[in-house]
């Protein structure tokens, strides 16, 4: 069985920091191009960050480039989103999914994703 199990959401403060994990089972990660979503109240789910099964090439939206990492671990089988100089504006449900394109592709089809993780960046 396919599933993606997203982990290490939190209350933080502006400023701060969280590493979220994406856990894979039922498949090998390294295969597969993996993203990482967020979607926060009244608004339209967003990427965020990608790495392509092809080259292992990354993407980052405008609004995350210096401040978010994109890495994984294939030994665990497992995807990481390291998140620094968190901001209120990043407060959401994280949700990595898996790609069927070989690289990151704006509004590419998913077939597979996780339950999402709650990040909340408040004074």
């Amino acid at each position: 069985q396919v599933q993606l199990v997203e982990s290490g959401g939190g209350l933080v403060q502006p400023g701060g920091s969280l590493r979220l994990s994406c856990a894979a089972s039922g498949f090998t990660l390294d295969y597969y191009t993996i993203g990482w979503f967020r979607q926060a109240p009244g608004k339209e789910r967003e990427g965020v960050a990608c790495m392509s099964s092809n080259d292992g090439s990354t993407y980052y939206a405008d609004s995350v480039k210096g401040r978010f990492t994109i890495s994984r671990d294939n030994a665990k089988n497992t995807v990481y989103l390291q998140m620094n100089s968190l901001k209120a504006e990043d407060s959401a449900v994280y949700y990595c999914a898996r790609s069927v394109h070989v690289m990151c592709v704006i509004g590419g089809a998913l077939d597979a994703w996780g339950q999402g993780t709650l990040v909340t960046v408040s004074s």
